[in-house]
């Protein structure tokens, strides 16, 4: 069985930054449950992981993987660091593309049951990211 980390490192290499939404219906159950509210109007489960995905590889085609750290491994729960790179280059949440290059991070905490993540906690710096596009004031 694969574990959780493997897991998170699949997400973010493969699917996020490689657009392999295959990924999400292999790897998450399907009861999953997410408890971050990542982005506005973005739907439960692993429909939300799609709209996730696709908001974020459309406002930054580009996105790349810069560092990925595990933290903790404790059974069924595993959480890691995440630092994103990437050009904005579509509308993120009604902000036109401004061409900026963007470093952002995030943490996320899931749970892993037969080799599928059945829930998930994260906290995304979207104030940093928005700050960085020029939709908050520094």
């Amino acid at each position: 069985m694969e574990s959780g980390t493997g897991l998170i490192q699949r997400f973010y290499r493969e699917t996020l930054q490689g657009g392999d939404l295959s990924l999400i219906d292999e790897r998450a159950a399907e009861d999953y449950t997410d408890h971050e509210d990542a982005l506005p109007g973005q739907p439960a489960g692993r429909e939300g992981i799609r709209f996730f995905v696709n908001v974020m590889r459309t406002a930054f085609p580009d996105i790349t993987v810069k560092t990925l750290e595990p933290a903790l491994v404790d059974g069924d729960l595993e959480a890691v660091h995440v630092v994103l790179t990437g050009t904005h280059q579509g509308e993120l949440m009604g902000v036109a593309p401004t061409g900026r290059t963007v470093e952002f991070g995030g943490i996320d905490i899931i749970r892993t049951k037969d080799g599928k993540v059945t829930e998930h906690w994260g906290a995304t710096d979207m104030l940093g990211l928005m700050k960085q596009i020029g939709a908050v004031e520094q």
